[in-house]
């Protein structure tokens, strides 16, 4: 075949595959998507079409395997059986018509109930949040439950695991999900999990990556919720992984990155609605049903009858729902805030809604205020949050900046004077869609106080960053912010 035919040949069969992916793409990629992130993937396609597709076969699909998925729609109903009776005692005598609305829809997208009589204690000091778990843990009678997104046994943790360790000999269950990915690629995974096992506690893996063993679904979904529930009676919620201040990497503690993080402790009726998430992630997990054992109903949680007691709802999200629960929810705050709205986020990579809706804000005449690190651990991510803060600054936004080399990893935010989130969601596209999380909706004005505190710590340590300044950073970071910002709508 003559050269020069063989080569346009080649072309003309490169170009029709070429046409054929892009039409084919734009048929199935725009489905149940939202339009950005179709975008995203179709421009990634027509530019590289062989490692588009390659790619999106990978990690295009967004949602767990249907089993999972129907897993978990088969919890939430037998939760809604469940609380369909229960009737606690409603002590705050003045709420606002849209929270009410709020706390409904929460209810209605994952089956989980308000309650009031809640107590809770924050935990800004990273090796005190550690101690104070591993103390309710040396009081366990019967058992008790640890979920985390990253599990490690080092200096920072040997406490908390001594604490199991004593549990399971006193006859204590103990049961542990740490999320498989990540977990399983620390240095040290291997001696953490033999410690588990000599020590005796029963553990799993969450959302594993084994497609040998017929587990398997998107590599990149994970679940980052961090809970520990002790008896039914106490928990544990936040941002806090279970490992040392640096992560144990070498990068990390080469450049001396050390996060800063919030932890709260609950007890009351709130505290059989954490457990219901674990419960829920051990059956998922391990087709284990603990509910018969290791259940205590809200009913039978004593509640506050102090003027301070607090209203609390847990709220987990997450690809196995079909809704992005945590979203609506920061979404439905937001827009319902009167005077403040005060954002702690790490990773702070909003979609539009979240954009509008925080601009939107600053136009009605509410003071918002966002905490983030002036360094970033993730160059992607660092880079796609760094392209917003034009935006919001412009909008009156004020951002403040926690000092290297701290990575303020807390995740919580505040409306008004009286209600608050603190949970695992960072304020990304990946929380809102990939990761399986866990906030805390409250309601009450010694816990927002409280969290007032936290904020003004982060305010006295850091600095604001003002328009002017921002305005100044070079052209070359910039354009690596607006790249960044692009790669991160691949959802």
């Amino acid at each position: 075949m003559d050269s020069v035919l063989g080569t346009n040949l080649s072309w003309l069969l490169a170009s029709l595959a070429h046409v054929i992916i892009v039409i084919v793409a734009l048929v199935y990629i725009p489905r149940d998507r939202k339009p950005t992130a179709a975008m995203a993937w179709l421009l990634l396609i027509v530019l590289l079409p062989l490692v588009g597709v390659v790619l999106y076969l990978l990690i295009g699909n967004f949602r767990l395997p249907a089993k999972r998925r129907d897993e978990q729609a088969r919890i939430d109903a037998m939760i809604r059986g469940n609380v369909a009776d229960r009737q606690l005692e409603r002590t705050d005598a003045e709420w606002p018509r849209w929270f009410e609305r709020v706390v409904q829809q929460n209810e209605n997208l994952t089956a989980l109930p308000a309650s009031w009589g809640n107590e809770a204690e924050l935990y800004g000091d990273y090796q005190a949040s550690i101690d104070a778990m591993a103390a309710e843990i040396e009081k366990a009678q019967h058992f008790v439950h640890v979920e985390f997104f990253i599990v490690a046994w080092d200096d920072t943790t040997r406490g908390f695991f001594a604490a199991m360790e004593r549990a399971v000999a006193r006859g204590v269950t103990v049961r542990l999900l740490a999320d498989h990915f990540s977990t399983k690629r620390l240095a040290n995974s291997k001696a953490t999990f033999a410690e588990l096992d000599r020590i005796g506690v029963t553990w799993a893996w969450m959302l594993p990556v084994m497609p040998l063993q017929g587990k398997y679904q998107r590599p990149d979904l994970r679940n980052h919720r961090k809970i520990v529930v002790v008896d039914g009676r106490v928990a544990f919620m936040g941002s806090q992984n279970l490992i040392d201040r640096s992560y144990d990497a070498p990068k990390n503690i080469k450049r001396g990155l050390k996060w800063q993080e919030l932890m709260t402790r609950l007890t009351g009726p709130v505290v059989a609605e954490v457990n219901t998430v674990f419960l829920s992630d051990w059956l998922i997990e391990t087709g284990e049903d603990l509910s018969a054992t290791e259940h205590v109903p809200a009913t039978q949680l004593e509640a506050s009858t102090s003027s301070d007691a607090l209203m609390c709802q847990v709220v987990p999200s997450g690809p196995g729902y079909e809704t992005e629960n945590n979203l609506r929810l920061f979404l439905s705050l937001i827009y319902g805030a009167t005077e403040k709205v005060i954002l702690t986020s790490p990773y702070f990579v909003p979609d539009e809604a979240m954009v509008y809706a925080i601009t939107t804000a600053c136009q009605r005449g509410i003071e918002v205020q966002l905490f983030v690190s002036e360094i970033g651990d993730q160059f992607m991510v660092w880079h796609a949050q760094r392209s917003y803060y034009a935006t919001l600054l412009e909008a009156g936004v004020r951002i403040f900046l926690y000092p290297a080399p701290f990575i303020l990893h807390s995740k919580h935010f505040s409306i008004d004077d009286d209600i608050a989130v603190i949970g695992s969601s960072n304020m990304d596209i990946r929380s809102f869609s990939l990761n399986s999380e866990v906030s805390l909706l409250v309601r009450g004005e010694t816990f927002v106080a409280a969290m007032r505190e936290v904020e003004q710590g982060y305010r006295d340590i850091g600095r604001e960053l003002t328009l002017e300044q921002w305005r100044r950073e070079p052209a070359k970071a910039t354009f690596l912010d607006g790249v960044m910002r692009l790669t991160s709508a691949l959802n």
